[in-house]
């Protein structure tokens, strides 16, 4: 089964994932790193300004296939 790793980072901080997942495709690693970006999304600070993560999925070879991103921009308007 493939393995692939999930990489996080908050726009500062990079965190990189060195024991991956074993799954059986690129869709189920897709899914996987949307549960893991909803859940940072849950934890979102309700403080004014923009809060960005985003998330590289890499296979067994260190390429990346995929890129997903969660924002929040919490500024009010005028």
């Amino acid at each position: 089964m493939p393995r692939y790793f999930i990489d996080l980072h908050d726009g500062t901080d990079i965190v990189r994932d060195r024991d991956g997942y074993d799954l059986p495709s690129l869709e189920a690693a897709r899914s996987q790193a949307v549960k893991i970006m909803t859940r940072i999304a849950q934890g979102f600070s309700d403080a004014p300004g923009r809060q960005d993560y985003m998330a590289a999925v890499r296979d067994e070879m260190g390429v990346v296939r995929m890129r997903l991103r969660v924002s929040l921009d919490a500024d009010p308007v005028g």
